[in-house]
């Protein structure tokens, strides 16, 4: 693994820098191609390949249930937002989930206000939680699997960053939804959407915000970086 990885690093090449206001973009530009396939979950879900639930009727806040129908596995990313069932949660790490499984994976609630009946299953908002809350959630995390063996983050602590956030910008809903935000800002990020191209074999993008790292992201084909590139750019 090692060395796939180095490898894989080795060769990546690094782009002309897009910049839109306080947001730089460095593409990351690779020939790569993982040797399987695999739908993304927003693929995923629009084919309704799988399926997402509560554990049980009863629910559990840090724990869902997914349900693979295909045989194509399918690649759900940490920060990742469903919403819908009885509340909405995060992912809390990458996961790859093989083809006609059924697993339980770990998330962290981002709607404190709810735990009552949306639906019985989970859609995508297509929205993954702000860069500081995914770097705050994989030190967690990290932290959680070396003491716990679990994927666990900070539940109290999520919840105060959305509230602190959904007060600075003005989002403040009956149940303290961190799509809320998003929603709020909807014509900022347009604007900021339409200054960034995802451009030819591009895998990934080291991301700025006035002038610091914010993030990178980069995947095995520039087809799924393709897939969740709005994403990652809200």
């Amino acid at each position: 693994m090692e060395k796939i990885i180095k490898d894989f690093v080795g060769q990546l090449k690094i782009g002309k820098k897009q910049s839109f206001k306080n947001l730089s973009m460095y593409p990351l530009i690779s020939d790569y191609r993982v040797a399987f396939d695999y739908y993304t979950l927003d693929e995923a879900l629009d084919k309704k390949n799988i399926e997402i639930l509560e554990v049980d009727e009863s629910g559990s806040v840090s724990d869902l249930k997914v349900v693979n129908k295909s045989s194509m596995m399918a690649l759900i990313l940490g920060g990742e937002e469903l919403v819908g069932a009885k509340q909405n949660r995060i992912i809390n790490t990458t996961i790859l989930v093989s083809g006609n499984s059924t697993i339980i994976i770990p998330v962290t609630c981002v709607e404190q206000g709810r735990w009552s009946y949306d639906g019985q299953s989970f859609s995508s908002d297509e929205l993954i939680i702000p860069d500081f809350l995914r770097h705050d959630k994989t030190q967690q995390n990290s932290s959680s699997v070396r003491v716990q063996k679990a994927f666990y983050s900070d539940q109290c602590a999520m919840w105060s960053e959305i509230s602190n956030k959904s007060v600075r910008h003005g989002a403040v809903s009956p149940t303290k939804d961190m799509g809320e935000i998003y929603e709020k800002e909807k014509s900022v990020l347009k604007e900021y959407l339409d200054g960034f191209n995802n451009i030819e074999s591009q895998t990934g993008a080291v991301f700025m915000i006035n002038g610091e790292i914010a993030g990178m992201d980069c995947f095995g084909k520039s087809k799924t970086f393709s897939s969740v590139f709005h994403k990652l750019v809200k």
